[in-house]
């Protein structure tokens, strides 16, 4: 027997929350076969075991949260048992249902969070393909179904579940399911952890309201140079450099030259001091898997559009599979936060401390405005500056969204540094 631990996550991180286990007691582990999805304060990452075996017991369940140290399971090492099965026990809290029309009747384990998807959705375990190990029906498979067949909740008709098949070893108690409007005219509540990631959004958005003096100034960009430019050479910038030119690139450059000429809003203050940064990290904000999460460009200033986009393209492959890693948030001095993907036209963002400045992106959209001496529609695009007055004066702030918008509307700007 062997027990398999919370590791070490990082500096300053000494809780962890379970997200979900990918192995169920009775299950055979390979070598370093990833067994639980932890999520810390900072970004989520799965656990392998160094060595194989039986997984045996587990310690902390789903939702449940753990100190590093802590045990999570034990698995007992040995030779591979004859017939054994990455399915061999749903005793976690997952349920099992026989999938009548497959030509073997094949069985499918449904964990308990997709269990509470389907029944909110009305749809039957049986229309959805699985995913997850040992052909476990995850969570995430019932809502690719749900976004690939475009169902909300009202809109489903109900179905027959699959037969379930009662599992062989006692179940714990069921955790509270939310009802639709359609399943019930019962008035339900229930009470949830709250993710460690956000737990951490809360506590440092609290922080900046209470510890920075905020405030928001605004401008609009003609976006028609950017796009006209992104049409002539996107075809040509994605045949030599393999990844498509997206307008982020635009921004994080533009932004560094903001910063370069407005040095304030590149710094931070630690008590009494005043911290100035002669290096560019744009934080980007992504949403992902478990929620928004901002990695860092480190030394945009040193990047081209290509390594930019290819960058960001990355890190939002990683957040949609909850891999990204504490140290691809550590540090930053300037955070770009698109709301304009979601379909916002205007916001106040929140700086993210010990950071001085945010820039906000929102929807593009034509509008009229007055061009010499006419009356056009354009694409335009509100942004927002929220920044730390303690060391940002106002004229500072100004003149560094104006450089945005100068630098965007006539794009040369950003290769010619004038």
């Amino acid at each position: 027997m062997f027990e398999i631990k919370v590791p070490e996550f990082g500096e300053s991180i000494q809780e962890v929350q379970v997200a979900a286990w990918l192995k169920q007691p009775g299950d055979w582990i390979e070598k370093d076969e990833d067994i639980v999805e932890l999520e810390s304060e900072k970004a989520s990452q799965a656990l392998s075991s160094e060595r194989a075996g039986v997984l045996q017991q587990i310690k902390v369940a789903d939702g449940e949260f753990a100190h590093i140290g802590d045990i999570l399971c034990v698995v007992e090492e040995g030779e591979k048992p004859t017939g054994a099965t990455s399915t061999a026990s749903a005793a976690a809290g997952g349920s099992t249902a026989v999938v009548a029309d497959s030509p073997a009747a094949t069985t499918e384990w449904i964990m308990p969070a997709a269990e509470r998807v389907l029944s909110e959705y009305q749809i039957s375990a049986d229309a959805i393909t699985p995913t997850g190990p040992g052909g476990r029906l995850l969570k995430e498979d019932v809502l690719n179904y749900v976004r690939t067949k475009g169902l909300k909740p009202t809109d489903s008709q109900p179905a027959q579940p699959a037969p379930v098949v009662t599992p062989p070893k006692p179940q714990p108690a069921p955790q509270p399911v939310a009802v639709s409007a359609t399943d019930s005219n019962e008035r339900v509540e229930k009470s949830v952890p709250m993710s460690m990631i956000r737990r951490t959004i809360s506590k440092r958005l609290v922080e900046a309201q209470q510890t920075a003096a905020l405030l928001t100034t605004f401008n609009e960009i003609d976006m028609l140079p950017v796009k006209e430019l992104r049409s002539k050479y996107k075809d040509a910038f994605l045949k030599k450099h393999g990844v498509k030119l997206g307008f982020m690139s635009f921004f994080a450059k533009a932004v560094v030259e903001g910063l370069k000429r407005y040095p304030a809003i590149n710094s931070e203050v630690q008590g009494d001091r005043v911290i100035v940064k002669n290096y560019h990290d744009i934080g980007i904000a992504i949403g992902g898997g478990k929620g928004l999460v901002v990695p860092i460009l480190r030394n945009v200033e040193n990047m081209s559009f290509a390594v930019v986009e290819r960058k960001i393209g990355e890190y939002a492959a990683l957040a949609q599979a909850n891999k990204i890693v504490p140290d691809d948030l550590k540090g930053g001095t300037f955070t770009i936060s698109n709301g304009g993907v979601y379909g916002s036209l205007l916001s106040t963002p929140i700086v993210n401390p010990p950071q001085s400045g945010i820039l906000g992106l929102h929807t593009i959209q034509d509008r009229p405005i007055a061009l010499n001496g006419e009356v056009v529609i354009r694409p335009m695009m509100y942004v927002a500056l929220t920044y730390d007055h303690r060391i940002v004066d106002g004229k500072e702030a100004v003149g560094f969204l104006k450089t945005i918008k100068e630098v965007l509307e006539e794009p040369a700007r950003l290769f010619l540094e004038v």
